[in-house]
Parts: C-alpha cells; sequence; structure tokens
C-alpha cells in the first residue's frame, strides 16, 4: 500500500523556536501554506486543536479553499460539541468539498488546564469513556442508515439519523491518537487510523502490536492502519544535520522559558507524552538518528521527537517505521513553511520512490504461479 504523506498548517507560522508574530488568524498565509503543502506532494494537513487556536472548522473551509486535491485532518476534541451535531458538520462539508478531502483525528486531552479553559473537568478515564460513547455513535451514524436509539454514560439521543451519508465509498475516515490504557481500549475498537508519536522502534513496534491485539479481541480479522508523527532535520551533510538539531534544541530551550511565562506550566496526564520523556531520560539519541532532547526541553507536549540526517538518512529512518507496519507519515518541521518545501523536495520523493520499488518487487511474487 503507498505511503501517505501528512503536513501541519496553521492560522500563523509559529513553532518551538519561532515566536509568534503578526496577527493570530492571517488568512494568507494559511492560505500559502496550504498550498505548500500540496505542491510538495503531501496528502494531507493536519488542522490541530486547542483553546488558544482558532476554530478548526474555520481553518478547514479556507484551506480547502485555497487547494485543489489537499486532504484535511481536522483535529476534534470530544466532550464539547454533541456527536450527532459533529457528524452533519463532517458529512455537509464532505459534499461541499467534492467528497474524500475530510478525515477526524480524534483527541481526547491530556493537558489538564487546556481542558478546564473549554470547560471540561472530567478526570482522564472519564474522557476516554466519553470518547469510546462519541465514536460509537459517530460510526453508527456515518455508516448506517438506521435512526440510533442510545442511552450512555455521557450521552442519549433517539432516533438520532443523518441527512445524507459521506460523499464517496471511503466513507468518514476516523483517526485517533492516545498511548494510555484507556485510549489503546478506545482507539483498538473504533479508529481506522491509529496515531503514535515518534518512538524509538522498539517501543514502537510494542505499541503497535498491543493495538492490533486489542483489536482483534474487539472483532476477530479487524485490522487498522497505522501512523507515527516526527520532526525531520534536514542537512546536506551529517554533521550539519546534527549541528542544526542542537541549534534547534538551544531555541527550543531559550523559547520554553518564554512560554511559561506567558502561558504556565502545563499539568499534564498524557500517557504519550510520558513515554516520550521516558525515552528522553534514557537516551538523547536512540536508533541512529531518532532526536529526544527537544521533547525533554519542550516537555514532550506533542509530536517533538525529530530524524536527524541527510535526506537520504531520514528516508531510511522513516522506511523502518514503514517496516514496522506503518503507512502513514505525520511529518512538520521546526520552520514549518520552509521545511514543508524542502521535505516536498528532498524527502517525500525518496520514502515514495523506495516504497513504489517495494511493491513492484511484489507484484510479480503475487502474480506467479506454481511451476
Amino acid at each position: 500500500m503507498p505511503v501517505e504523506f501528512i503536513g501541519w498548517i496553521a492560522t500563523q507560522e509559529t513553532s518551538e523556536i519561532l515566536p509568534a508574530r503578526g496577527p493570530l488568524i492571517d488568512p494568507d498565509f494559511t492560505a500559502r501554506i496550504a498550498r505548500v503543502h500540496e505542491e510538495a506532494d503531501f496528502d494531507r494537513v493536519l488542522i490541530g486543536y486547542g483553546s488558544y487556536w482558532p476554530d478548526g472548522w474555520q481553518v478547514a473551509n479556507h484551506a480547502v479553499r485555497a487547494t485543489e486535491r489537499l486532504k484535511l485532518l481536522m483535529a476534534h476534541r470530544p466532550g464539547f460539541v454533541v456527536p450527532s451535531l459533529t457528524a452533519r458538520q463532517a458529512v455537509s462539508f464532505d459534499h461541499f468539498t467534492g467528497g474524500g478531502r475530510l478525515a477526524l483525528h480524534i483527541i481526547t486531552g491530556g493537558d489538564e488546564a487546556d481542558q478546564h479553559r473549554d470547560g471540561d473537568f472530567l478526570d482522564h478515564d472519564s474522557r476516554y469513556r466519553r470518547t469510546a460513547e462519541y465514536l460509537h455513535i459517530l460510526r453508527h451514524l456515518f455508516t448506517s442508515t438506521e435512526p440510533l436509539d442510545y442511552a450512555g454514560e455521557f450521552y442519549r439521543l433517539e432516533g438520532a439519523v443523518l441527512p445524507v451519508r459521506p460523499a464517496t465509498p471511503a466513507g468518514m475516515p476516523l483517526y485517533f491518537g492516545g498511548a494510555s490504557q484507556a485510549a489503546l481500549e478506545v482507539g483498538a475498537r473504533y479508529a481506522d487510523v491509529y496515531m503514535v508519536w515518534g518512538e524509538p522502534l522498539a517501543q514502537a513496534r510494542e505499541r503497535l502490536d498491543q493495538v492490533r491485539a486489542a483489536a482483534a479481541r474487539f472483532s476477530p480479522g479487524r485490522t487498522l492502519r497505522f501512523s507515527v508523527s516526527v520532526r525531520p532535520i534536514l542537512a546536506p551533510t551529517e554533521a550539519a544535520a546534527w549541528a542544526r538539531a542542537e541549534d534547534i534544541a538551544e531555541r527550543a530551550l531559550t523559547r520554553r522559558e518564554a512560554f511559561v511565562r506567558m502561558r504556565g506550566r502545563r499539568d499534564s496526564t498524557s500517557v504519550g507524552s510520558a513515554r516520550l520523556l521516558a525515552a528522553a531520560a534514557d537516551a538523547e539519541v536512540h536508533d541512529e538518528r531518532l532526536f529526544t532532547r527537544i521533547a525533554a526541553i519542550t516537555g514532550a507536549a506533542g509530536n517533538t521527537t525529530a530524524l536527524v540526517g541527510t535526506p537520504e538518512q531520514v528516508a531510511e529512518s522513516l522506511m523502518r517505521y514503514v517496516d514496522l507496519g506503518v503507512d502513514t507519515l505525520l511529518i512538520r518541521g521546526f520552520l514549518p513553511y520552509q521545511d514543508a518545501i524542502d521535505y516536498g523536495r528532498e524527502l517525500i520523493p525518496l520514502v515514495r520512490s523506495e516504497v513504489a520499488r517495494r511493491e513492484a518487487r511484489l507484484i510479480p511474487a503475487r502474480g506467479a504461479t506454481p511451476g
């Protein structure tokens, strides 16, 4: 199966090393960074979610008008909108944009202060029970014409049904993130794509095996796709790439103090962040080029492990995750705009070429007949 590349867009250019400048909502920049990703041959772009960020639906509407084929992965946090309304919003967007350009990334939330700013005071495991109900309802509404009566711990509906189904046979893909045991049970049961952060290969392999085993318990034969999220740091030589990585880490350290002064320290219950911090405590570099220092500096607040090297070296490292069963690669840079251009020119073609080479090598074997 061909690999899927996902990038990341926002309404202004900022990162762990770039202080925000200009208006928080910059329509011109949002359109330009969406087009840059389309031109760089990304399949999708992630639109993030946070209480400090603009509304994702509005960003998606703007980005889809600025591009022709680029697909969107919109982060959505259950608990603030009833699932039947989310389902109607999603299928409406799907039909108005030609079908097949939207997927939802379900995030349950691990930053307690961010949850509280939006009025959510449930504890970690309760949020995942709510997410399970939310996804159960979404799944039914997206796939069935039968009205749904549902009475759960968090939601109650009578006769819920959508006016239209999703516009294409692919339906409405549901991506899912979460590293706790509670998350594993929910994602293994309901997700189409289970997303993990860039952990060392041994831990990533173990995690994927756990998800597969949980999925099989819910439904024998059920399979999921997997996505890994990393931050490539590229340069023409390996030495230059590592020098760049160290410079980014130092700049992130400076930015961290400014961020804490502005917003306060995170009160995180994210198991995914804890896993990245544990990997960082174990070693600064894993598997030759997985750099964990930036994750340690930032408290692993999201996707913060990096693959460092030449484009050829980083492509080889990405293929190691593909070998584990990953077919979706979420890559974004610390210089989001320029890095997206560089990935499209230097990295994405290498990975696509290697995946195609392997696929071509398998085709004769699949079509062979016993002699």
